[in-house]
């Protein structure tokens, strides 16, 4: 059997860790999204409870909804994520014992064997922002670096249990609730880069306005303007 050279198994990685992506507006799971990840970062239990069963209700597998909650670690801190983890847990025994059987749903691809975890997190991270990362936070403290690329784009993101578009609704949607306005700019200019749109991005708001708060919608909105004028230049 001909041996896979190092670039050849970074490259099926990559392939499964950058799903396809549609042009189709947001569905009724991508929006589902929006207040499981914004209740998670203000760490409001009875809303995200409120969300999480709407969420389930429409055609979240439990998996997807776990990758959410997981991801959360990386931007709101494993305070808020362990606590969203432990809402959706205990409602998920209340619904069994009501009868309710939800749906588990696949679990993520196993990554090939040999997968340097550090190099498809770097490629992925390159992927998703457009350029190498670099610049004097990431020379100030190289740790940052590696956390970033070995345990977030190389671990989180390399679960296909969600597109990346979806990742990024979730990471918008608790970086508009911290708030965290410099790195939301940051990841509006990425879900362009995946493959939301202009108007996708304007729903997003709308949705956010509609069952998070104006607060966070507003700041969503001056945000998204930013960026599009931005990349008119």
């Amino acid at each position: 059997m001909k041996k896979k050279t190092a670039a050849a198994v970074i490259s099926a990685a990559l392939a499964l860790s950058i799903p396809a992506v549609s042009n189709a507006a947001l569905d009724a799971r991508e929006i589902s999204i929006v207040p499981i990840a914004a209740y998670t970062a203000l760490g409001n239990e009875s809303a995200l409870k409120k969300a999480l069963i709407e969420g389930l209700g429409n055609g979240m597998t439990v998996n997807e909804i776990k990758e959410v909650l997981v991801q959360m670690y990386a931007y709101t801190g494993f305070p808020r994520s362990l606590t969203g983890l432990g809402v959706f847990v205990n409602l998920l025994k209340e619904r069994r014992a009501s009868g309710i059987n939800d749906t588990v749903g696949r679990g993520a691809t196993p990554l090939p064997k040999g997968t340097n975890i550090r190099e498809l997190g770097t490629k992925v991270q390159t992927e998703l922002i457009g350029r190498p990362a670099a610049g004097p936070v990431y020379d100030f403290s190289p740790e940052i670096d590696t956390y970033l690329k070995e345990h977030l784009f190389g671990d989180i993101f390399a679960s296909d249990v969600l597109d990346h578009q979806a990742r990024e609704i979730a990471t918008v949607s608790a970086l508009a609730s911290l708030p965290a306005p410099t790195q939301l700019r940051s990841h509006l200019n990425v879900c362009l880069n995946v493959g939301l749109t202009p108007d996708d991005l304007n729903e997003f708001v709308k949705v956010l306005r509609d069952k998070v708060g104006s607060e966070e919608a507003d700041l969503a909105d001056q945000a998204l303007k930013t960026v599009l004028q931005s990349r008119k230049k």
